[in-house]
């Protein structure tokens, strides 16, 4: 599960590749996120809620905001607009994402407020100084100690500070039970090789804790209180536009490339057809498409 900038099948996003191709995979994290927009305005309403306890817009409470794991910036420059008295710093790993995110944040203004901080995750945090908002979209499950991530990110936080984490929800629907082609259910299937393939990556990460993901007990463990947690809708019925019908092939082409071998022949050759511009059976041009997802962020406050 990635960064809302890094939705994949499963919610899973292709930063994982051992090389990945940043030209490729840039405009298509820029894209997904582009597409979660609707979504994550909601998210950004909630955290600035009275009830919430995060100070409103207009009252300069939040002054400093951490987007960890940012890739190209997309929610970065939504926080911006969502908080216009804060100086928001977008902090990933990759350098080319990051440059991305400059350029988005002077296309659309916020340049003199949207900073980049190249940093791995937790260990190169150290620097980032605190902030009144803290936020992480799909990242910190690609650390292996996960509660020791909540706790290093919680450390950051100044005295009233808000630590917001979107990890766990629902992963993308976009697929008919039945798809006249095929045989029915691959979204399921799709989903559970997703689910196998993220356990493995999960086992092969440095200092992997086998432990149950209780996000709110983490925020909890790292002295944080007032935890409260609500999932998010993002409900695009068909017909999908071009952009999203474009995000979908390249999702289920990622999942054939990332994990086609735990599919069946009959199963390879649907999803061949999906994503098949010409094929009248395949999301480009079938009525059909739709994309529905779900996404659940847990938040709590420093004392």
């Amino acid at each position: 599960m990635s960064n809302p900038d890094r939705p994949g099948p499963g919610h899973h996003h292709p930063h994982d590749s051992a090389h990945p191709d940043w030209e490729v995979l840039g405009p298509h994290l820029e894209r997904g996120a582009e597409l979660y927009t609707p979504l994550y305005e909601q998210v950004a309403d909630w955290l600035r809620e009275p009830a919430t306890g995060a100070p409103g817009p207009g009252s300069g409470g939040v002054r400093r905001v951490l987007d960890i794991g940012s890739g190209p910036g997309v929610v970065s420059c939504l926080l911006a607009r969502a908080f216009p008295d804060a100086e928001v710093v977008a902090v990933d790993a990759t350098e080319a994402l990051l440059e991305r995110a400059r350029d988005r944040a002077v296309r659309l203004g916020l340049g003199d407020r949207v900073h980049t901080h190249p940093a791995e995750l937790p260990d190169g945090l150290d620097a980032l100084g605190g902030a009144d908002l803290i936020w992480s979209s799909k990242a910190l499950h690609h650390i292996g100690d996960q509660r020791a991530a909540v706790a290093a990110l919680a450390g950051h936080l100044r005295p009233g500070g808000l630590l917001a984490i979107a990890e766990g929800g629902l992963a993308p629907r976009f697929l008919p039970r039945d798809l006249g082609i095929g045989r029915p259910g691959l979204q399921s299937r799709l989903d559970a090789a997703g689910e196998e393939w993220f356990t493995e990556m999960r086992a092969a990460l440095p200092d992997a804790a086998d432990e149950t993901e209780d996000w709110p007990a983490f925020l909890a463990d790292a002295g944080l209180r007032t935890p409260r947690t609500r999932s998010f809708l993002l409900d695009l019925p068909a017909p999908l536009s071009a952009g999203a019908r474009a995000y979908v092939v390249a999702n289920l082409t990622q999942a054939r490339d990332m994990y086609g071998d735990r599919f069946d022949e009959d199963d390879l050759a649907t999803l061949a057809r999906l994503t098949d511009p010409e094929d009248a059976a395949g999301i480009t041009r079938r009525p059909d498409a739709f994309f529905l997802s779900a996404q659940t962020v847990h938040t709590a406050r420093a004392q």
